[in-house]
C-alpha cells in the first residue's frame, strides 16, 4: 500500500474529533448519570498526557540515545506496576514492590525476546519498535496483575476457615493455597484470552487500525498484531503467576499459616 494515503490530522480536525464528547456528556446530563465534569477533565488529562508523551517519543526517535531509550523504558514499567496495584482493592506488604518487579521482568524478557530473537531489530534499542512494543505488553500485563492480586486476596479471605482447617490437619501451605493461586492465575488471564477468541471476528485491534490508517499493507498489520498478541499472553501469564507467588510467600508463612491480618482494605 502507498504510504501517500496517510492523512495527517490538524488541530482543526483533533478539536472536530473532540465535539463526539457530547454525545456522552448529553447522555449523563438527560439521564443525570452525574458524569459531565468526569467526562471533561478526564478528556483534557488524556489529550495533555498524549501531547507530552509525543513530544517526549519525538525527541527520544530524532536522539536514538540508548540510556534514554532505557529509561524511558524503566518509567513505563514503573509507572505500570503502580497503576496495577492501584486497581486493587486491597493491600498487603510489599505489594508495590511485588507488582513493579513481576510487571518489570516479565515485560523486558517478552519485549527482548520478540525485539532479538523475532522481529530481528538493529540496534536492538530502536525505539521505534521497542517503546511502541513494550507499552503494549505492560499495559495488558497489569490488567492481569490486578485482577489475580484481588482474586488472591478475596480468594485467601473468602476461604479463611477451609484453608485453616486444612493447615491445622497438616496440609502444607501449598497444598492449602493451590486453588486460590489457580483461580487467581485463571482470573488474570481470563481478559487477554477473551481478547484473543473475538480479535479479526468481533474487533479490530487498536494497533492493527492505526497502522492501516497510516498506509501499512493490511497482511503486515496483521503480522505484527499476531506476533503482539503471542507477546501480550506470555507477559501477562509471566507477570500474574509471579505476582501471585510472591503474594502467596507474604499471605503464607514459612511455618505453614495463613497470615489474612497482613491484608488490608484499600484507603
Amino acid at each position: 500500500m502507498d504510504n501517500t494515503s496517510y492523512i495527517f490530522i490538524s488541530n482543526v480536525q483533533l478539536g472536530l474529533a473532540a465535539l463526539l464528547l457530547i454525545v456522552n456528556i448529553a447522555l449523563s446530563v438527560a439521564l443525570r448519570l452525574g458524569l459531565g465534569r468526569d467526562l471533561i477533565v478526564s478528556a483534557i488529562r488524556m489529550t495533555v498526557q498524549l501531547v507530552l508523551v509525543g513530544f517526549i517519543l519525538e525527541w527520544i526517535f530524532q536522539t536514538r540515545e540508548p540510556l534514554l531509550i532505557i529509561l524511558m523504558a524503566l518509567i513505563m514499567a514503573g509507572l505500570a506496576g503502580i497503576a496495577a496495584v492501584h486497581r486493587t482493592s486491597r493491600r498487603f506488604p510489599g505489594i508495590y514492590w511485588n507488582s513493579l518487579v513481576t510487571i518489570g521482568t516479565s515485560g523486558f524478557l517478552v519485549t527482548g525476546a520478540a525485539i532479538t530473537g523475532i522481529l530481528n531489530v538493529t540496534p536492538w534499542y530502536d525505539p521505534q519498535y521497542m517503546i511502541p512494543l513494550l507499552g503494549m505488553v505492560l499495559g495488558n500485563a497489569l490488567t492481569g496483575i490486578s485482577l489475580g492480586l484481588d482474586r488472591m486476596m478475596e480468594e485467601c479471605l473468602k476461604n479463611r476457615n477451609w484453608i485453616e482447617t486444612m493447615l491445622s490437619h497438616g496440609a502444607s501451605r501449598w497444598e492449602a493455597a493451590h486453588e486460590q493461586i489457580r483461580e487467581a492465575l485463571r482470573t488474570g488471564m481470563i481478559p487477554t484470552v477473551n481478547a484473543m477468541m473475538i480479535m479479526g471476528i468481533v474487533s479490530l485491534p487498536g494497533m492493527m487500525t492505526g497502522q492501516i490508517l497510516a498506509g501499512a499493507d493490511p497482511m503486515d498489520a496483521v503480522r505484527y498484531q499476531i506476533v503482539i498478541m503471542f507477546m501480550v499472553a506470555a507477559c501477562t501469564a509471566l507477570a500474574t503467576l509471579g505476582v501471585v507467588l510472591l503474594a502467596y510467600r507474604v499471605l503464607f508463612s514459612a511455618d505453614h499459616r495463613l497470615m489474612d491480618n497482613r491484608i488490608s482494605e484499600k484507603k
